[in-house]
């Protein structure tokens, strides 16, 4: 019996994949566990591999763009043929969105129920309310006529098209050298930055911390220990701590609710060349320093590598981000979390210790808050704990 190839489900809000590439030719035999293609979604490329053996048969094109549990091939037995399309296509309506033009079906408007409220997802409708978006004005293209989260999205897009003209008018006779569409990753990103300052009441504080001692403790440790520990590592470890006097810090805000968690997982931002990922290590509030450096640092090199998986960038409660290029920046919440703190770049200056005039290295902290789930009181509560534990750093090399 043909077993078919799907779209995996490979993130939480993961709407649709792109096949990259077939890594087989049509016709060609396969073996359980080989990889047959390899897929690209907004935060990660995917090797999926075959779930049994059998013939390949592609019934999508490299490049194409299938929708989350949609069809993209099969794997046939010996002399079997593959299923056809229209067939298919009846028993399971998200079918037809992965033929090879992978252009959808839009029906005129949005089918509504016979009570006449309009058929959409449960996504959708959430989405819509945040947006502030009516859904009897949209364009179904999900099965059965149901909108689905990109047709609000496009309606969204749609009116941004209508004030970048405002743009385009301002440019005048400006010559524009080369234009790119806003796509993948940086499309991605531009999103949640979007969704995160719209739904968030974002409010930001600084403080300069002296990390003299923090420095000189993990260089001593890394010496003993033989092992390379990072100041974001400490600093990441002083969060996990600080955050058991303010839970409020590692909470995040959905669907008019504030959520705790017994777990402290801590989303370190990592650049690359393509845009920003934030894996996630999890339950960094009961793991030791050394491990937190360890995992940070193959948590960025795979990043980089291309090789996260899928669960590397979910669940995070709480973001780090460290961008040792700048004294300090405002950085922005990561959608739905109540809380990042940002990382500037350690400098030497005079600063005064009692009444004398000394050389410290002194690194600058940022943190922003959503002002909805965080007062000032608690945000700097929480600063001030972060200082104390780097300033005083013995506390941070237990577990």
């Amino acid at each position: 019996m043909a077993e078919a190839i799907v779209m995996p489900k490979l993130g939480m809000v993961m709407e649709e994949g792109t096949i990259l590439r077939w890594t087989k030719q049509k016709g060609e035999l396969v073996n359980k566990g080989e990889v047959i293609a390899e897929i690209e979604t907004e935060k990660l490329n995917y090797e999926l591999e075959a779930v049994t053996s059998g013939i390949f048969h592609p019934i999508v094109e490299e490049g194409a763009s299938v929708l989350v549990n949609a069809i993209a091939g099969y794997l046939l037995q010996e002399g079997e043929s593959p299923p056809k399309i229209e067939e298919e296509t009846k028993k399971n309506p998200v079918i037809d969105q992965t033929q090879p033009s992978m252009k959808r079906q839009r029906s005129k408007e949005a089918t509504k129920s016979t009570t006449g409220v309009v058929k959409s997802t449960p996504g959708a409708r959430k989405l819509a309310a945040k947006m502030g978006v009516d859904l009897g004005d949209l364009v179904a293209t999900g099965p059965g006529g149901r909108i689905v989260e990109e047709d609000v999205r496009t309606h969204v897009e749609s009116k941004d098209v209508v004030a970048t003209s405002e743009v385009s008018k301002a440019l005048g006779t400006l010559e524009i050298k080369d234009s790119k569409a806003i796509t993948g990753m940086r499309k991605s990103i531009a999103d949640h930055m979007k969704s995160s300052l719209t739904n968030a009441a974002q409010l930001s504080f600084s403080l300069e911390v002296d990390v003299t001692d923090a420095q000189k403790a993990r260089r001593d440790y890394s010496g003993e220990k033989s092992v390379n520990i990072s100041l974001t590592s400490l600093i990441i470890k002083a969060c996990t701590k600080a955050i058991e006097q303010y839970p409020d810090i590692n909470t995040i805000i959905d669907q008019g609710g504030i959520h705790y968690f017994n777990q402290v997982n801590v989303g370190l931002a990592v650049a690359l060349k393509e845009g920003l990922i934030v894996p996630v290590i999890r339950d960094a509030d009961k793991k030791s320093v050394e491990i937190i450096s360890k995992e940070s640092q193959e948590l960025s090199d795979n990043g980089r590598k291309g090789q996260l998986e899928p669960d590397d960038l979910t669940n995070g409660t709480f973001t780090v981000s460290s961008l040792g290029m700048v004294d300090s920046f405002t950085p922005i919440l990561n959608s739905g979390q109540s809380a990042i703190l940002g990382v500037g770049r350690t400098q030497s200056k005079p600063v005064v210790v009692g009444n004398e005039i000394v050389i410290r290295e002194m690194i600058v902290l940022s943190l922003t808050v959503d002002h909805q789930v965080i007062d000032g009181a608690i945000a700097a509560g929480f600063f001030r704990r972060v200082q104390r534990h780097l300033e005083k750093p013995s506390a941070l090399f237990g577990k």
